[in-house]
């Protein structure tokens, strides 16, 4: 298995993920000619022929074997830049009567663009298949060796959306109890819109004042930064790399936005550089305890292998494992211990 960038001829194997994702998974519509837009964007962006702060790298988990594409993950380099990026803020508003002794606080929801001009991890998705192995890990640490590589083409500070919670008919009651009010339209509409790039009517439709959560129904108070069941996992990584909820939930199905600076990321803050030697007879394990990526942009490549550099800052590789990678003896690698 081995992550690398999505190329011009993956739309097919890009809409099967797509067609899998299911909803809520708003960054992948099933929409053929936006998927090939998506693509051709990447590749500009890989080839370094769009804005640093306008580029979408978006990478895939590739089946050696049989050449599948697994699953996949993607970075926005900013986010908010020519479209408006929308989250409820929560806050909390207090009350108090000295004449009645009363004190309340109250927990509210306010239409917020704070987090435009960061960098957001996204896409990220593996089929049920290929969730073994130490996939998942994969698809998601990759990421970080590469915002690590190329660290001046990224901002301050890194955001993740994680999928709100729904029930077993698919249905989200965050939205149902609050989004449905304010756009005429179901769930799956408005979350293909914004999919597609198509947020302004947010902005236009959403209330600019604060929304007390006291109007809310409880079902729709319990989503608030809560995780789909299929999302956990993904979390989890994201938060042993330090990214933590801060209050910022998705205006749609209130599912949380994590975030963290870049440079306190784990695995930005502990990738090195090392050089590749070809060797032979090496011993192989069962779970390979390192992940390595290659030091270019367009030939960007990500695998694990089973074993670490030397003291010296050498990292010996089998032809197996040179050939994945596509380095040879002399070429630099970023490795990092998990």
């Amino acid at each position: 298995m081995r992550i690398r960038p999505i190329a011009r001829g993956d739309l097919d194997g890009l809409q099967r993920l797509a067609q899998e994702t299911g909803v809520g998974f708003t960054s992948l519509p099933d929409n053929r000619e936006f998927l090939a837009s998506k693509i051709e964007s990447a590749a500009r962006a890989f080839e370094e022929r769009t804005p640093v702060d306008d580029r979408l790298y978006f990478f895939v988990l590739e089946d050696e074997s049989n050449g599948e594409l697994a699953g996949c993950c993607a970075i926005e380099a900013q986010v908010g830049r020519e479209v408006p990026f929308y989250h409820y803020r929560v806050g909390k508003l207090a009350h108090s009567s000295v004449q009645l002794d009363l004190h309340r606080t109250i927990d509210t929801l306010f239409l917020s663009s704070d987090h435009t001009g960061d960098a957001e991890v996204a896409s990220l998705y593996l089929r049920p298949e290929y969730r073994r192995d130490r996939n998942g890990a994969l698809l998601s640490k990759a990421r970080w060796l590469f915002m690590a590589q190329f660290r001046d083409q990224f901002p301050d500070k890194v955001l993740a959306e994680m999928r709100g919670v729904f029930d077993k008919n698919g249905n989200s009651p965050f939205w149902q109890c609050l989004g449905s009010h304010f756009f005429p339209m179901d769930f799956n509409e408005a979350d293909r819109l914004t999919g597609m790039g198509q947020k302004s009517f947010i902005g236009e439709l959403m209330p600019k004042f604060p929304i007390h959560t006291t109007f809310l129904s409880e079902e729709a108070r319990d989503c608030i930064g809560k995780v789909h069941e299929h999302t956990r996992p993904a979390l989890e990584m994201l938060k042993k790399e330090g990214l933590r909820w801060e209050g910022y939930v998705d205006i749609f199905d209130g599912g949380p936005t994590v975030e963290a600076y870049i440079d306190d990321v784990r695995a930005v803050r502990l990738s090195r550089l090392c050089q590749v030697e070809i060797g032979h007879d090496l011993e192989h394990t069962e779970r390979p305890g390192w992940l390595v990526s290659t030091t270019g942009m367009v030939g960007f490549r990500a695998a694990w292998v089973g074993r670490g550099p030397s003291e010296d800052g050498t990292l010996t590789l089998t032809e197996e494992e040179a050939g994945r990678l596509n380095v040879g003896t002399g070429d630099s690698l970023r490795v990092l211990e998990t």
